[in-house]
């Protein structure tokens, strides 16, 4: 394990854990998660470098942790999808892409 890549996968998390945090906004609450989840790929192909055999490629990535690492894009972005879809039906019935708004139920 790479401690620039563990280093990378802290920061992009805590980012986008200040994001969340912060958000005012629903979109932005949402881009925000999808870069605290990028923090995972970051962290998988961290975990998986290792030293190649000698020769011109010094490190290489385990497949198997490139495969997760690729499944967790697909999964992101179906979760980015869901979400920005609820973000679009609660514009439509709230008029507000303000997270307060969602504690007001209209009648």
């Amino acid at each position: 394990m790479t401690a620039l890549g563990t280093i990378v996968a802290a920061w992009l998390f805590a980012i986008g854990l200040y994001g969340v945090v912060t958000s005012r906004n629903l979109v932005h609450l949402v881009v925000s998660l999808s870069v605290s989840q990028a923090s995972t790929y970051v962290l998988l192909l961290a975990v998986g470098t290792r030293a190649a055999r000698p020769g011109p490629p010094a490190r290489a990535v385990d497949p198997v942790l490139q495969a997760l690492a690729s499944t967790d894009v697909v999964v992101a972005v179906v979760i980015a999808a869901l979400l920005l879809a609820l973000v679009v039906q609660v514009h439509k019935r709230t008029g507000s892409l303000d997270p307060d708004a969602l504690r007001r139920l209209p009648e």
